[in-house]
Parts: structure tokens; sequence; C-alpha cells
């Protein structure tokens, strides 16, 4: 069982946008962010339904198809599930649509306490208020010998990455300039001396580094 991240960001090292607007909940810039990954064959298949086999099959694809791999388990920050949208509808639940693509025990952080959401293709969303350690000690004991996923945002990533509990981090640095957002890599300086690093580049420009421990 590993703990493990993938993420996106900018080349300034932005994983998150603030262009955010009610009608565009995750921007504009956002599609930017994660264009390459959506093109892919993986991601198409997996979140849209298509089974069409378009979209691009090269290094961007092997890297989405290793995102969904043996995940038993997924922690995300209340932004990731999109609480702040709608967070006093007991009936909202969450940007992901009647079937996410998670399809294992999702466990949000938040201070909302709110009943858990049973959804369609195996995702079971459950809200809870607690520390990282803590939240990872319950993933842990649902995962079933499985990987479990640290979500996002950035600033749940990077509280798990200060603490030291991720196994593997994949980042995918998008050749785009955000200028704004939130960070990854603030208040992480050395974090590279406790892993192996390896880069590789893909067709569409996207620099994939992993970090293993």
């Amino acid at each position: 069982m590993a703990v493990r991240v993938d993420f996106n960001i900018s080349l300034d090292g932005f994983a998150t946008t603030t262009d955010q607007t009610p009608e565009q909940p995750m921007g504009p810039d956002w599609m930017r962010l994660v264009g390459a990954y959506i093109e892919t064959r993986t991601f198409r298949e997996r979140v849209f339904k298509d089974t069409s086999g378009k979209g691009t099959t090269g290094i961007d694809d092997r890297y989405a198809r290793g995102y969904f791999a043996n995940i038993g388990a997924e922690i995300m920050g209340a932004g990731m599930f999109g609480l702040h949208s709608f967070p006093d509808d007991p009936n909202w639940k969450g940007w992901w649509g009647d079937e996410p693509p998670f399809r294992c025990p999702v466990f949000v952080l938040t201070h909302r306490k709110r009943p858990s959401i049973e959804m369609a293709g195996g995702t079971t969303f459950h809200f809870i208020d607690t520390t990282p350690a803590e939240a990872l000690k319950q993933a842990v004991a649902v995962a079933g010998g499985k990987d479990v996923r640290i979500g996002g945002g950035a600033s749940t990533v990077r509280d798990f990455l200060k603490a030291g509990f991720v196994d593997r981090l994949h980042v995918a640095i998008v050749p785009i300039l955000l200028g704004r957002g939130i960070r990854l890599w603030d208040d992480l300086r050395g974090l590279e001396s406790g892993y192996t690093v390896e880069s590789e580049t893909a067709e569409s420009g996207v620099v994939h580094l992993t970090f293993r421990r």
C-alpha cells in the first residue's frame, strides 16, 4: 500500500486558479491546466464514458491510466468536492456528477459535518473534521490493501507532504503561466531530499515529475 498524489500545476507552480464565477465554478484557466489530461483516451473513457476510442494515447495517457490504477480510498479537501459552491444545501452532492470517477470511499476534509453520500459506481463520500493523520488512518482501514490517493486541492496535498505521509508524488507541469492562485510548493523547501526524482516530457509539452520515497 502506498500513499499517492497525482497533481497538475502551472510553470509557476500554481495548482488552483482565482478566476471562478458562479457560471464557471472551476474557472476558464482550470481547463488550460488540465487540458492535456482531459484529452487522453483514459480520461474520456473513465470520466465521460466515451468508448469510441478517441483521445490521446501517448505519455499523458500512460500517466492517466496510472492515476486510476489500484486506488482503494481517496482523501480530498472540501474545495475539491465543491462544498463551497452550495455550502448550506443539504442536497448538494458535489460537482462530480451522479457517477463520480473515484469508485471507492472518499474522505472529504471539512468543518461542516454532513451525512455520507453513496453515489453510483462505487463512490461514497464521507465528510470528516479531523487531522491528516487521522484521515489517513481511516482511509487505510477501508482501502483493502490498495493505495490511498490524496486528491487535492493544493492546500490539502501540501499538508500531507509536510507531514511526511506521501510515498509517491506525481506532478504534471503544464507549460502555461497562471500568475496567481494557490501554489503547491510553498513551505516545502528541501522536499526532494527524501525522494528519488524522475522526469519525462510528454508529446503535449507537459513535464511529468515523479518523486518516489
